[in-house]
């Protein structure tokens, strides 16, 4: 069950690598269905939350954003997916969020921007550089924010990506079979053990997400952890009812079939006056 994480880059065909790729191996491209998901749970319009994304969003709409939540629900979307299978999932941060699964392979396709730029002319039928080349640096801008404000890590940085594809040397058919050949190697051997690893994560957010979505436990900082459909909750809780209602939220969860509340009630201590004398 193939999953491939690929970036979003303006202007380098990445497009059509995943394209030619999905026809080849026969799977599911996903790239915007992620946002209407996650715009529907976070009760935002999507016309909205895209203009945030590509760093259209204007003030009062950047204010309105909870990017907490946002990130959260967006990893909660993309692990979704990968446990799914037979899908590449383009963009939205997926090479950092699957980066931990060892069978699945993160992917950059990428080109010089004066390239760039050009292939953009060309599918846009303008000869107005300037224009082009805004709209890739905008675009650039705009990934390199959200991955930063959201996982923290460069979007840029090498060492997030196993292969990285320059589309200016390589044509869409060479990118193609040289991630077709990376999934054949050892090291991208999906086992029980990655499938368990998936599937533990994903079920980490799903908590995470149930726990976020719920006016009662919006807020909570716990630690949080599955294995085999067990969860263990630890940290502190504000109150008994907090606890409670944590365990119960968490207990609701489709996967979940036990919760280890570990979690500890914070104390109070009741401050008196000094006596006067």
């Amino acid at each position: 069950m193939p999953v491939i994480a690929m970036n979003q880059e303006m202007g380098s065909q990445g497009k059509f690598v995943a394209e030619k790729l999905a026809e080849e191996l026969g799977l599911e491209i996903v790239r915007h269905e992620i946002m209407d998901h996650v715009a529907e749970k976070m009760r935002l319009r999507k016309s909205m939350l895209q203009r945030f994304l590509e760093g259209k969003a204007g003030l009062l709409e950047r204010w309105g954003t909870d990017e907490a939540s946002l990130a959260l629900f967006k990893v909660e979307e993309i692990l979704a997916l990968a446990a799914k299978g037979n899908v590449i999932i383009r963009g939205w941060g997926a090479t950092h969020v699957l980066r931990p699964i060892p069978h699945i392979p993160c992917v950059r396709i990428g080109a010089p921007f004066a390239t760039r730029v050009k292939w953009l002319m060309n599918r846009l039928n303008t000869d107005d550089e300037e224009m082009a080349s805004e709209e890739i640096r905008h675009s650039d801008m705009a990934h390199r924010t959200n991955m930063q404000h959201q996982f923290g890590v460069a979007w840029g940085e090498p060492m997030q990506y196993d292969i990285t594809l320059n589309t200016e040397r390589l044509s869409v058919a060479t990118c193609v079979e040289m991630i077709k050949e990376l999934l054949k190697r050892p090291e991208f051997k999906e086992t029980p053990e990655s499938r368990a690893k998936l599937a533990n994560l994903t079920l980490e957010y799903h908590v995470r997400a149930a726990l976020r979505a719920n006016s009662k436990t919006a807020d909570v900082k716990i630690s949080i952890s599955a294995d085999s459909g067990k969860v263990k909750l630890e940290g502190i809780a504000a109150s008994t009812e907090e606890r409670h209602a944590i365990a119960e939220v968490v207990g609701h969860v489709p996967g979940v079939k036990s919760v280890d509340n570990k979690l500890k009630t914070m104390k109070y201590t009741k401050m008196f006056p000094a006596s006067k004398t």
